[in-house]
């Protein structure tokens, strides 16, 4: 780390998880801590995860410093997760951010989660301009970068990947989150069971996929595992295909994984067979940065603060409902 470098401090709050960390401007992750809210059984319920952030984001952002080895002072600029995602928790993120950044008199600024993702992508890895798979719970959009904006080639038209799987796993009733149990249960399933696949142009749906399979739970004539594992074949396989169509249509050469749901190694190991059969390459993070994290959220901000983008305190809010195409990419 050159002795210039300065510091941002980033704060993650959209979903089921808290995070905090410190990025360096020249882009070394010196921290990134995270706390999340789970269950043994059901789902995520907002006001309780609302609760869990505000009694663990003092702790986080202590954590974050610490590990980093810097203190508040340090901090050249806070940046939080403005949009989108659950308002509830959003505001925990936000009311810490405003806090710190008017108490230590350091600049704030709001990021786009989604883009966030991306960004954190392209920095960790060698991809240049990918197309970005983006697999979490609420969102699932393939995203190509075109004229100053990160366009949507492709979105679900029901719920996001994330979602289904914590869903399918509630019904199952093997707790939240959902994704890493539906992956464990899947590797001991020994039998395709044949489910409907619904691609739509470039967009896919998983609301009728989710009813069949709910019917066929309560049939009790079938396996948790092999639903489990026929679940995920068929899920992915769509969302494989809209990305190579994706690649087909842009004429790039890189497919960038992302998300949660992008820590799934039958996910990865299917975008790696796609991408070789057509000679592109296909990049993978460490988990760590693949899942909700603060890290993102730093470097985002820090990419968008250094081309002039600013948030001011009194309009430092949140947008739950801000898509990924309406946000200007400046920095490119």
């Amino acid at each position: 780390m050159e002795k210039m470098d300065k510091f941002c401090l980033g704060i993650e709050s959209t979903a089921h998880t808290f995070g905090g960390s410190v990025v360096t401007y020249s882009g070394k992750v010196l921290s990134n801590v995270k706390s999340s809210f789970t269950t043994k059984s059901g789902g995520m319920i907002p006001h309780k995860v609302a609760l869990h952030h505000a009694e663990n984001c003092g702790r986080i952002v202590r954590e974050a410093l610490e590990t980093a080895k810097v203190s508040i002072k340090d901090i050249s600029l806070i940046s939080y997760s403005a949009s989108p995602g659950i308002g509830h928790c959003l505001r925990i993120g936000a009311m810490a951010a405003r806090s710190l950044a008017v108490q230590n008199s350091i600049p704030l600024i709001g990021v786009n989660h989604c883009i966030a993702h991306l960004e954190i992508g392209r920095l960790l890895t060698d991809a240049k301009d990918p197309i970005l798979l983006y697999a979490s719970g609420a969102n699932t959009q393939i995203i190509a970068y075109e004229g100053k904006k990160y366009r949507i080639f492709g979105e679900t038209l029901d719920t996001g990947i994330g979602n289904f799987l914590d869903t399918l796993a509630r019904e199952m009733g093997v707790g939240f989150p959902g994704g890493p149990i539906i992956e464990s249960l899947a590797s001991k399933g020994r039998k395709y069971i044949e489910l409907p696949y619904t691609v739509k142009g470039m967009d896919v749906s998983f609301g009728g996929l989710l009813t069949n399979i709910k019917e066929k739970i309560k049939s009790g004539k079938y396996r948790n595992e092999d639903l489990a594992y026929s679940a995920q074949e068929t899920v992915f396989a769509m969302l494989i295909e809209v990305s190579e169509r994706a690649l087909a249509h842009t004429g790039k050469k890189e497919l960038l994984l992302g998300g949660g749901v992008a820590c799934n190694k039958r996910l990865q190991e299917m975008a790696r067979i796609m991408c070789k059969e057509r000679g592109a390459n296909s990049f993978v993070l460490q988990n760590q940065f693949f899942v909700d994290n603060a890290a993102m959220i730093a470097w985002l901000g820090i990419l968008e603060s250094t081309h002039g983008i600013r948030t001011d305190i009194k309009n430092a809010g949140i947008d739950p409902y801000l898509r990924t195409d309406d946000v200007l990419v400046a920095w490119r």
